[in-house]
């Protein structure tokens, strides 16, 4: 199934220059340059397409929008066993933060109890994209009534060097901070330092914590 035709349609150039901006890790051939909201649509149509099968066994592909639009189907699905296997194939190729954070199954909402210890694999993951992925789900999912203290564990014990990985943590724990103040605080003065700085500097440019907090954060953050 070549989708490579629908997308060119939706081509941006201009768009595609800033996207190139956004994400230097990608070689600048492979943006085309879509806007997301037209990636969504066109993938809203594609999911119902008896072909897409083909398209989602193509992998790696070979373009940005291409992978875009992989996600896009994926956190369409309403299945939780079949889009966790959906999720599994694709997780190797994801290449870049955009992708990563794009991928969001909204079945997932639904499946706490069995998605948690497919979190916890994905964080172990020797892949960068999968680890800032199971990262994410666990934002997304596990810092209201489902949250315990261990989690933030499961986080703060990661030490991995790469730049997006590092930038997810800290965006967890400053989501967090603005969600469970309590149970986050003591643990910000004994992250590494690089880590601590950026979860202080996300925490700062929140509205959710107060200015109180951001006093107290940024004392910290100079002891």
């Amino acid at each position: 199934m070549n989708i490579l035709p629908d997308i060119i349609a939706l081509r941006d150039k201009q768009y595609a220059d800033y996207q190139r901006r956004l994400l230097p890790t990608l070689p600048p051939e492979s943006i085309i340059g879509v806007r997301t909201p037209a990636l969504r649509t066109l993938a809203k149509k594609l999911a119902k397409d008896p072909g897409i099968e083909e398209f989602l066994a193509a992998l790696p592909h070979t373009t940005f929008e291409e992978n875009q639009l992989h996600a896009f189907i994926i956190s369409l699905e309403r299945d939780f066993s079949r889009c966790l296997q959906m999720v599994e194939a694709f997780l190797p190729h994801i290449d870049n933060w955009a992708t990563c954070d794009q991928l969001s199954p909204t079945c997932f909402t639904k499946h706490h109890a069995d998605l948690l210890p497919h979190i916890r694999r994905w964080m172990a993951s020797q892949h960068e994209y999968t680890v800032r992925f199971g990262i994410g789900m666990l934002l997304r999912h596990f810092l209201d009534a489902d949250f315990t203290p261990e989690h933030l564990q499961w986080v703060v014990t990661i030490r991995r060097d790469e730049y997006y990985i590092q930038m997810m943590q800290a965006w967890y724990l400053a989501t967090a901070l603005a969600k469970q103040w309590d149970a986050t605080l003591p643990l910000i003065p004994t992250l590494p330092t690089p880590l601590r700085r950026m979860t202080i500097r996300k925490a700062c440019e929140s509205f959710r914590i107060s200015d109180e907090n951001k006093k107290l954060l940024r004392n910290i953050n100079i002891q």
